[in-house]
């Protein structure tokens, strides 16, 4: 028997989009204080910039860190906010309660992962293996988090639970695809890292460099990120193309397109960041397009994997409002 939940409240729903957004624009923000050096504007304290609760922002490096660390704590916030108006609106069994908590416990863990950067000096001009390690684990919890706060509006917004039982051959579709897309996201903060410690002069320059033995490693494993980007662009388009052929509701086939322009656009702008150097605003304009891809991907799997109950043919009000996507979906 399937199972669909009825769109929440349209003010809980609006308000699950705006904490999206919001951490999105966090994320971007987090990613122009790593390329503009300012990670240590505050010192190598935390919670406290410099020593005190309120800083004097004498420096742009900490205007620009506070400013980071005042957002994510509104986040945070926003996100507890989530939490409370999910365990108060919604009844018990509702997937969006399940959304929120993942959530908040994926925020939590974000705020430790960031303040670890920060303790342990994996900052500013800090080019070591931890560092990398650190990054690579912050932007997977990110993903994550991503994830759960779209899932949570994808419920809120009327999206059917999400169902591996019964639905292994769409789950082996979309797996590979959400594995593929954390792992070039990675890969692309270590290449942006690199990028950013150890600019290149030229693109020449730049391609040298990437076969130095003497290099350092960050910037010989620039090469791996365009290879598991093409890779992972052919496995979108494919998944793509099969969630779409094996589910072909309105909503599916909406979010499956959306998806591949988007890997598309994430390709144009990756390339052009190389073949400008990598400057600040365009791996920001990149990282948008690659969150973009990420919510869109999780929205395509929680559709494709969903409870949709069958259609009354009978109905055609009923028939309209199956293939109908939730609002959340557009």
């Amino acid at each position: 028997m399937t199972e669909r939940f009825q769109p929440t409240s349209g003010a809980f729903a609006r308000y699950t989009r705006g904490v999206l957004a919001f951490n999105v624009a966090v994320v971007l923000w987090g990613a122009f204080v790593r390329a503009s050096g300012a990670g240590a504007g505050c010192g190598a304290h935390w919670p406290r910039c410099n020593g005190r609760v309120v800083p004097l922002l004498a420096t742009a490096k900490e205007i620009i860190e506070f400013t980071h660390r005042m957002t994510s704590g509104a986040a945070l916030l926003l996100v507890a906010g989530m939490l409370v108006w999910a365990f108060r609106a919604l009844p018990k069994g509702h997937p969006a309660r399940g959304g929120a908590v993942a959530s908040m416990v994926l925020m939590v863990m974000e705020a430790l992962l960031g303040a670890g950067l920060v303790l342990l000096r994996l900052v500013e001009h800090d080019a070591s293996r931890m560092r990398a390690i650190s990054m690579a684990a912050h932007l997977t919890n990110t993903l994550f988090l991503l994830g759960a706060i779209t899932l949570t509006a994808w419920w809120a917004a009327g999206g059917g639970r999400v169902r591996l039982a019964g639905n292994r051959r769409m789950a082996w579709t979309v797996g590979p695809a959400l594995l593929a897309t954390v792992v070039v996201a990675v890969s692309g903060a270590v290449t942006a890292l690199g990028d950013t410690l150890y600019p290149a002069a030229s693109l020449a320059a730049g391609m040298r460099a990437d076969v130095s033995p003497t290099a350092s490693f960050l910037i010989r494993l620039r090469v791996l990120h365009p290879t598991f980007a093409v890779a992972t662009g052919v496995l979108v388009v494919f998944t793509g193309f099969a969630v779409r052929r094996h589910r072909p509701t309105e909503t599916v086939s909406r979010l499956s397109r959306l998806l591949v322009a988007l890997f598309v656009a994430q390709v144009v702008a990756g390339t052009t960041n190389v073949l400008l150097l990598a400057p600040t605003w365009m791996q920001i304009v990149h990282l948008l397009l690659a969150d973009c891809v990420w919510i869109t991907l999780v929205l395509t799997a929680a559709a494709a994997l969903a409870d949709e109950p069958a259609p009354d043919r009978g109905s055609s009000v009923e028939a309209e409002t199956v293939d109908r996507a939730p609002s959340f979906a557009g």
